[in-house]
C-alpha cells in the first residue's frame, strides 16, 4: 500500500470542500440559539410593506374623506410643529441660563450667585431712627397692632443681614412695595434698608455694598417673584440659590406654594422663619391658614379675593416694571390660572 493518504490520486481532494446540506447559522450567545444572518434583511421587507400599507391606507381614506384627511394631517403637522417649537425653548433656556452678557459696567454686581430675599411686613414712620421696636414707629393694620410686633420686624431685618454676612455670592434684598396709604409713599423694602443702615448692619457693615430692595410687591407670592426678577436686574443673570426670610408660619405658604408656583427646584431653596410676637401668635397662624387655601386654589393671586387685595396694597398706582428686566420669564409674570405654569424657565 502507497503511503500517501486515501484519495491523494484526485488532484481536486487537495482542497476540502464546504458541506452545504443544512442552512448555514450562528451561535447567538446571549440568547443561547440559533441566529439567522438573513432575518435583517426579512425585518427589512417587513417595514417597507408596513409603510407602504400605511400609504395606501391613508390614500384610501383620502378618497373617501378628503377634507377631514386634510384637517387631520393638518392638526397633526401643527402639534408636532407646537412640540418642537417647545423643545427648542427649554433646550435654548437651558443652554443661556447663567451665560448671559453680565459683564462689569453693564450690572451693578454681576459676580453675585444667590438671592437673600426679606420680604416686608410693615412701613417705618417715624422720624427718629433710634425707635425701630417700637410699635409707634411703624405703621401697623389692626391684626398687628400687638406688643412685640415691631421686634419681630427688625428680628426677620437682622436675620436677612446675617445670613448674607454667611455668603460672599448673595444678594441681600428687601421685597416690600408702597402699601399702605396713610404711610405715604414709603415702601416696606425702604423701611427695612433704613433700619439695617441705622443699626449699622448689626456689625455686618461689608453687607451693605450688596443689600438692595424691591420696592413693589404687593403679596408674598410677587415678595418671591418680584425679588428674583430684581435679582436678573442687578447681576444680568438668576439666582443659585434662593434663601426666604419670614415668619416660621409661613413657610409652608413660601417653601411650598410659591416655590412651585414659579418652578424653582426645592433642592435649592431655603427658608429662615422667626417666631411671631406671643401675644400674635395664635390669631397669626388661623389667618396664615385661611391665606394659605386661597393661595392652593389661586396659586398666582390673579382669580380671587387675593387679586383684590393686591389692588389695595397698590394705594399710589405705582407701574410695575417687571418683566422688563427679566425677559427670560415673561411668560411666567403674564400667565394666570388655576393650575401650574408650565412654560419654560431658566431654572427648570
Amino acid at each position: 500500500m502507497s503511503g500517501r493518504s486515501f484519495g491523494a490520486s484526485t488532484p481536486r481532494a487537495t482542497s476540502p470542500k464546504t458541506f452545504d446540506a443544512y442552512p448555514r447559522v450562528e451561535i447567538d450567545i446571549e440568547s443561547l440559539g440559533l441566529r439567522n444572518p438573513r432575518r435583517p434583511k426579512n425585518s427589512e421587507l417587513k417595514l417597507v410593506r408596513m409603510l407602504k400599507s400605511v400609504i395606501n391606507r391613508f390614500k384610501y381614506y383620502y378618497k373617501l374623506h378628503p377634507v377631514l384627511v386634510f384637517l387631520l394631517s393638518l392638526s397633526f403637522g401643527v402639534t408636532i410643529l407646537t412640540l418642537i417649537s417647545l423643545y427648542e425653548n427649554r433646550v435654548r433656556l437651558a443652554n443661556n441660563y447663567r451665560k448671559f452678557n453680565a459683564t462689569p459696567g453693564i450690572y451693578p454686581l454681576p459676580k453675585l450667585e444667590n438671592l437673600v430675599m426679606v420680604a416686608g411686613h410693615s412701613v417705618y414712620t417715624s422720624s427718629d431712627c433710634g425707635k425701630v421696636d417700637s410699635e409707634n414707629s411703624w405703621f401697623l393694620e389692626s391684626y398687628q397692632k400687638h406688643p412685640g410686633q415691631a421686634a419681630t420686624f427688625l428680628a426677620h431685618i437682622k436675620e436677612g443681614v446675617e445670613v448674607a454676612a454667611k455668603d460672599n455670592q448673595s444678594l441681600l434684598l428687601f421685597s416690600g412695595g408702597e402699601t399702605r396709604k396713610d404711610a405715604g409713599p414709603r415702601s416696606e423694602a425702604q423701611s427695612y434698608w433704613l433700619v439695617a443702615e441705622s443699626k449699622g448692619w448689626f456689625g455686618e457693615g461689608y453687607v451693605r455694598d450688596r443689600a438692595l430692595t424691591e420696592e413693589h410687591a404687593r403679596d408674598s407670592f410677587e415678595n418671591l417673584l418680584f425679588s428674583v426678577c430684581r435679582f436678573r436686574e442687578v447681576t444680568g443673570t438668576y439666582p443659585l440659590n434662593i434663601t426666604v426670610v419670614s415668619y416660621d408660619f409661613k413657610e409652608e405658604r413660601f417653601a411650598q406654594l410659591h416655590r412651585l408656583a414659579i418652578g424653582f427646584p426645592a433642592s435649592r431653596f431655603y427658608y429662615v422663619g422667626t417666631p411671631a410676637s406671643a401675644t400674635s401668635e395664635d390669631s397669626a397662624k388661623k389667618g396664615e391658614s385661611l391665606v394659605r387655601s386661597q393661595f392652593e386654589k389661586d396659586p398666582y393671586g390673579c382669580l380671587s379675593s387675593l387679586h383684590h387685595k393686591k389692588l389695595r396694597r397698590d394705594p399710589f398706582h405705582r407701574s410695575i416694571p417687571y418683566p422688563n428686566g427679566c425677559p427670560e420669564i415673561e411668560g411666567l409674570f403674564k400667565y394666570c390660572g388655576s393650575s401650574l405654569y408650565d412654560g419654560p424657565l431658566p431654572w427648570g
